[in-house]
Formats: C-alpha cells, structure tokens, sequence
C-alpha cells in the first residue's frame, strides 16, 4: 500500500457515508474543519442525484438521470461494454466538485482525502431491480465502478496534486450477503469486491464500509487495507480473523458513535463501547498496542437523514473519540519506553 508522504495513525477520524446539508459550500466546511482526514461529502438531501445509485448510473448507456434525481433505465439498452461518461458538472457531483474547488483555499496543508463510491454487488443488484438481466446488470456494475473511480481518481489528482486518497466501497447489500435467497453467492460476491478494490489499490487507499454488520471473514477476504467495523459484540465471533488481519497490516476503521436512535451528547457511552470491544480482543490475543495504532475512528454509519447540527455533534463526538485514543496510544509508547 503506497501512502506516499501520507500515512494513517490510529485514532485518525474520518467520515462514513453522506451529509445532510443542502448547501455544498456548508457541507465541505464542515469535512474540512472537523475530520483530520477530510471526507468528501455526498449530498443525497440537497439532491436525489447525489444519492449513491443514481450517481453511479449517471453517464451510463441506456439511463437516464434526471436534474432531481429521478431515474428512467431501458433494459434493452443498457450495454456492459458501453463507455461510461463521468460529467463532474452534473447535478450528481455538486458536492464532490464543491470540496475539490474550495480545499485548496480552506485547508491548504491538505494531505489526504477521503471518499466513497457505490460498490459493484450493491449497485448490480441495484441495476436487477430496474429491470437489467442479472448477467448484464453485474457486468455493467462492475465496469461501471471501476470506470467511475478511476474518473473520480484522476479528478481529485488534477485538482489537488500531492495529496493521497483513500477510497471506501460502500456495499450495504453485503449486510444480506448469507441470508437464503441472495440473488450471488457469497464466493462471486466477494469477487466483485475483491476486484473493484484491487482496481483503486493502485492509486489510493482502499477501504470497504458496509452499514450494518456483514460476516467478518468475507468482508476481509475481498482484500481491504481499511475495513469498516461497527462497535458491537458479533465482532467478536470473528476475532482471529480481526487480529490476524491487522497483524498483516490491516487498519479498522470502528464506527465507535451510533448514528441510529437518540445521538448521544457526549463521547462518555462511545468511548467506553470501544474500550469495552477492544478489552474482548486483547482477550482474544489481539495486541493492544496494535488496535490503537491501526484504528481509525469514525460514525457507525452516513448522517444525511440527520439534521446538519445532529450530523456536526456526530463529527465532533468522533473527533473526541480519536483524540482519547491517540492520548491512549501516546500513554502506552511512553510506559513501554518507545
């Protein structure tokens, strides 16, 4: 994995998923000014078109996004092999290319970003709701996401040269993955992943999110250098397969503040959740020393059905989470003499 002059330290906070803004101009502040590790912001409230599926269709042959998001798909006209356009003017990408027009001037000592893109098993199952024949619908997501990225990749590197990326695949559907009736099985699912993440490696960071707890093991098998980890005790069935991956390197990235029922006012209930998973592990044989440094923190899930002020407290209750953690991790290098 390839960081360049960038390199991610444990307690690093980011965010998860999209903002509820529906001003672009508020939205990036906030990233900018609160995440250590800015997230490009995707604005689903200010505009259907920002939601994940519809950004993902735009420029693809035989779909037709609309101003408002609306979605018109001709099956028989959608085509695996077709070009994909990435027109970065869309309505689709006010908030991708907002961040990208003001980072420069806002946070000038910018070093990384990061942000998310639809994965190819959520959006394909996405294009077989619409009407697309499976084997066509699978096909054109995965040439569709890995065009989109690249597009996406090479626009941030024009607009801010220098600085890394780390690219999360958002697979909510990965949650469904084992249940009957999962229109893949497990073993072709993961291999969509798999590929599409070994198509940002390259170039960035990469990172899968899916909101919702998915079977540990085939998250970790499609080849992460980030994955995405809710604070919750079915972690702890798959603690080998956790412990090994970071012994390999592997960052987790905790979604250690709850985004679902009342939010929280103070970083108290987080703080002791986390602590309280990362005991189990240490238990389990993970290092502790270990967890801290290759941890990053962030909310459990997206927070555009949020308010933009509940979303903001969110943010800071993250930041406050990662600090302690740093402070933590400072506080053992020191007892042990490093």
């Amino acid at each position: 994995m390839d960081n360049g002059a960038f390199s991610i330290s444990g307690g690093l906070v980011t965010g998860i998923g999209g903002l509820p803004n529906r001003s672009a101009r508020d939205a990036v502040r906030t990233s900018l000014r609160l995440l250590e590790l800015p997230a490009i912001p995707a604005l689903p409230r200010r505009s259907p078109a920002e939601g994940a599926v519809a950004q993902a269709m735009v420029g693809m042959q035989g779909i037709t996004v609309g101003q408002y998001g609306s979605i018109s798909v001709d099956p028989s006209a959608v085509d695996p092999l077709a070009p994909v356009v990435t027109d970065l003017a869309h309505d689709a990408f006010v908030g991708f290319r907002t961040f990208l027009n003001m980072a420069p001037e806002v946070r000038p000592d910018l070093r990384a970003v990061k942000w998310q893109f639809i994965g190819p098993v959520t959006f394909g199952l996405a294009l077989v709701r619409a009407g697309v024949p499976a084997s066509e619908a699978f096909e054109s997501a995965v040439r569709g996401v890995r065009t989109r990225i690249d597009d996406l990749l090479d626009a941030v590197a024009a607009a801010l040269p220098g600085v890394r990326q780390v690219v999360f695949l958002e697979e909510p559907a990965l949650a469904e993955m084992m249940d009957p009736g999962f229109p893949l099985p497990p073993d072709i699912a993961i291999d969509l992943v798999s590929g599409a993440l070994a198509a940002v490696e390259p170039r960035a960071v990469a990172g899968l999110h899916v909101c919702g707890f998915a079977d540990v093991p085939s998250q970790l098998a499609a080849g992460p250098a980030i994955v995405s980890m809710p604070v919750h005790s079915d972690v702890l069935q798959s603690a080998g397969y956790l412990v090994r991956f970071m012994e390999r390197g592997g960052f987790v990235a905790w979604g250690a503040v709850s985004t679902n029922g009342p939010i929280a006012t103070t970083a108290e209930r987080a703080w002791r959740e986390l602590n309280g998973i990362w005991t189990e592990l240490v238990d389990r044989g993970a290092d502790p020393m270990l967890l801290r440094r290759q941890s990053v923190i962030t909310p459990e899930c997206g927070l555009a059905a949020h308010t933009p002020a509940v979303a903001e407290r969110v943010l800071r209750l993250a930041a406050e989470v990662g600090g302690r953690v740093r402070d933590q991790a400072s506080a053992e290098r020191w007892v042990l003499g490093a």
